[in-house]
């Protein structure tokens, strides 16, 4: 191999052994299983350098030789037990840890590569491994079973589940987390959705865990998530830098196959340049991402026959032997039935995960300005009733509320996905009538990040309000997103029936979204009148149909809005003289649809309020000259006289989220745009295909390939 000496020096240090070793394992001469050659590499230095060069050739040497030697293979089998050996020792700790360490990194190195470059049957093949009877069952592999991937698997989730998190762990945990990341990298390159039929060889791995270890998996990532620690101070020793004139494995460069054996490194230094409030703890970072890509992998299994007869994976399930056509996902289930630690419940299931959702509420709220956090907070609150109905009763709304409103705030300058995200999450939990009472009781002396005008003393209610409709003028304006302004306004009207003392900024806004919105309204309309519906030309009779089905669109909008001034106006008024004073201010917008038959039975309401406070105001002009003050006081003293005298009671609708059948179509391809952003490992985005990985779709850009069907969802009305 080009670069690698067959053999030492004689006068080589041990440490310079490297180069015949790294030769001898990416070669193409089968070395035994339990050849002395594994233990003198995996116990290598390791500051030992090798050049770019050498680690290129390397990988391409050992992916095209595996087929015949099984190395890669053997590799994962040395992994898994030396994580065995430092699970079940007690003795040299930290040079079990220093041989798990090159294992892990080894393997990272060598499967980044064979996933980047082989198609998923190749790697079946050069993963695939023929042991005798006591070579299978030396190696703790079930006779005949020849499933490496289910071995080192259930070998790297157990150390996570069964291993605390310590200053002596702390680098082995992140190691393991990435290396599970760049295993589970098969995803990255499936092209288009991810299909019923695809496999991943270690994702299937994963799912077919037992629900105990599962349970401690996911309980072990949100503790490492919650805990946050930061990188030990003395961990970067393990990774010195060559000097300009030594250029060396753990160098700086781009090269997708040598950065993953410095991937702690790289990833610190990342962070550290981050503005993420996980900054500091590459760790935590880690656990989210690798707990998101588990969790979200809603993908079933569909095995060849010759492989379901090798399905023994060492801490598989049996029981899902029977249905291998669909296999629900553990991890989802482990993480929807996670309960609040200091509450028992006698009817939880055995393996019930018990978690502080007072330190998770706080820590989520700490760090909402990370995308992945975003992602785990949708994924809770969606999927699991008990945290969703802690995060409901809390008094303290504003720990997570505040930091959401101010993301959704900035929405300009996020993801569209994650502007989604942050949406969805105000929907499901304003589907809750005592969510949206609180939001108004809750006082916010002031809001700093707030640009826009100077707030003091409003509420929490009014301040949601009016992010809601900013973004909803956002999108009309940039993004044009028809799924966006549905969930906006079917939270603003989830809200409005709750509404109390709405601020006059809020008021004003949610007048003026109308007035937009009836504009553009008019204008389409007048054109659509205009419009010669006689031409032959396809083209045309296209455009006409578009602006048919943009027409039908703002329709619906300005009904929805329609609906929250009379949600507001029917069960509210009383408490929202602000309200009243705006649609008085420009009353004059709501003339055009007294006799529109679209909208006739919605402006009713609006034009009786209109005409009583009209005639009362009237009745007492001549007391004097009026002011924005007096107008308001005497609204206000209007308002304790109000019985709702000819107001048509409509019901209240109440709009739920729900996901579509096939969320995984959105999901798993930002799932791995948030590992390929914000993991620190540098992917070769040549041979992505799950997703356009331009820069576009980084963190903190703009989003401008989604479509807008890709919506997990659209809301569900229910009256």
């Amino acid at each position: 191999m080009g670069g690698v000496p067959s053999t030492p020096r004689g006068d080589a240090r041990p440490e310079e052994h490297g180069d015949y070793l790294l030769g001898v394992l990416v070669g193409a001469r089968a070395v035994d299983l339990h050849s002395q050659l594994w233990e003198r590499l995996l116990n290598l230095p390791l500051t030992l350098h090798w050049t770019d060069k050498v680690i290129t050739e390397a990988c391409r040497s050992i992916v095209q030789n595996s087929k015949s030697t099984g190395h890669l293979a053997k590799l994962l089998i040395h992994l898994g037990w030396s994580l065995q050996e430092v699970s079940d020792s007690s003795t040299d700790v930290q040079l079990k840890f220093a041989k798990t360490t090159n294992a892990v990194r080894f393997s990272s190195v060598f499967l980044k590569y064979a996933i980047e470059q082989l198609t998923k049957e190749e790697l079946r093949s050069c993963l695939s491994l023929s042991l005798s009877d006591k070579e299978a069952d030396f190696s703790g592999l079930k006779e005949g079973n020849q499933n490496v991937a289910g071995f080192v698997v259930f070998g790297m989730l157990s150390f996570i589940a069964n291993s605390d998190v310590n200053p002596s762990t702390y680098m082995l945990h992140l190691e393991i987390g990435n290396l599970l990341l760049v295993m589970m990298s098969t995803q990255l390159h499936q092209a288009g959705s991810p299909s019923f039929k695809s496999t991943d060889i270690f994702l299937d791995a994963a799912m077919l865990q037992e629900p105990a270890l599962v349970s401690l998996v996911v309980h072990k990532l949100l503790l490492s998530y919650i805990a946050r620690l930061p990188l030990p101070m003395d961990a970067p020793h393990y990774f010195k830098l060559s000097g300009p004139s030594q250029p060396g494995m753990l160098q700086r460069v781009g090269l997708a196959a040598a950065i993953v054996l410095r991937l702690p490194y790289y990833t610190y230094n990342y962070l550290v340049s981050s503005k993420s409030s996980t900054a500091m703890s590459p760790l935590a970072t880690n656990s989210v991402l690798l707990l998101l890509v588990l969790v979200h992998h809603r993908v079933c299994l569909q095995f060849e026959n010759n492989f379901e007869r090798q399905l023994d994976v060492h801490g598989g399930d049996a029981s899902m032997k029977s249905d291998l056509n669909h296999v629900e996902n553990v991890y989802c289930q482990a993480l929807n039935m996670a309960r609040e630690r200091e509450y028992a419940d006698s009817t939880a299931a055995e393996f019930t995960l018990r978690i502080s959702f007072t330190s998770l509420y706080d820590v989520l709220g700490l760090c909402l300005a990370d995308e992945c956090t975003v992602l785990l907070l949708y994924t809770l609150v969606h999927g699991n009733a008990a945290f969703l109905e802690y995060v409901l009763v809390r008094t303290d709304l504003d720990t997570l509320m505040m930091p959401l409103l101010e993301m959704l705030y900035d929405s300009p300058r996020k993801s569209v996905k994650q502007t989604y995200m942050l949406v969805i999450i105000l929907l499901i939990l304003s589907q809750d009538s005592s969510f949206n009472s609180s939001l108004h009781k809750l006082v916010l002396p002031g809001v700093s990040w707030f640009k826009d005008q100077i707030l003091t003393q409003t509420t929490l209610g009014s301040l949601m309000f009016v992010i809601l409709i900013r973004t909803v003028k956002y999108n009309l304006a940039a993004l044009r997103d028809v799924y966006l302004h549905t969930n906006c306004l079917a939270t603003l009207s989830n809200m409005a029936p709750h509404a109390y003392k709405l601020s006059a900024y809020a008021s004003q806004r949610l007048v003026s979204l109308f007035e937009m919105l009836s504009r553009k309204y008019f204008k389409m309309a007048n054109a659509s009148k205009a419009s010669d519906l006689r031409t032959d030309s396809f083209e045309a009779v296209q455009t006409i149909g578009d602006a048919s089905a943009e027409l039908h669109i703002y329709t619906d909008f300005l009904r929805l809005v329609f609906e929250i001034f009379n949600a507001i106006l029917t069960y509210a008024l009383p408490h929202n003289p602000e309200v009243v004073y705006a649609l008085l201010h420009r009353q004059e917008l709501f003339k055009p649809f007294q006799d529109h038959p679209l909208f006739t039975d919605l402006v009713e309401n609006i034009i009786s309020v209109l005409s009583h406070f009209n005639t009362h105001l009237d009745a007492q002009k001549d007391k004097g000259e009026w002011s924005v003050e007096t107008v308001l006081q005497a609204i206000v003293a209007i308002t304790r006289s109000w019985r709702g005298e000819g107001i048509k009671m409509f019901p209240q609708l109440r709009f739920t989220y729900e996901e579509d059948q096939c969320p995984e179509e959105f999901f798993v391809p930002y799932v791995w745009q948030l590992v390929v952003s914000y993991s620190g490992i540098a992917w070769n985005k040549d041979t992505i295909t799950l997703f356009s990985p331009n820069p576009s779709l980084e963190a903190g850009g703009e989003d401008t390939n989604l479509h807008p069907f890709e919506m997990p969802s659209t809301p569900k009305v229910e009256v």
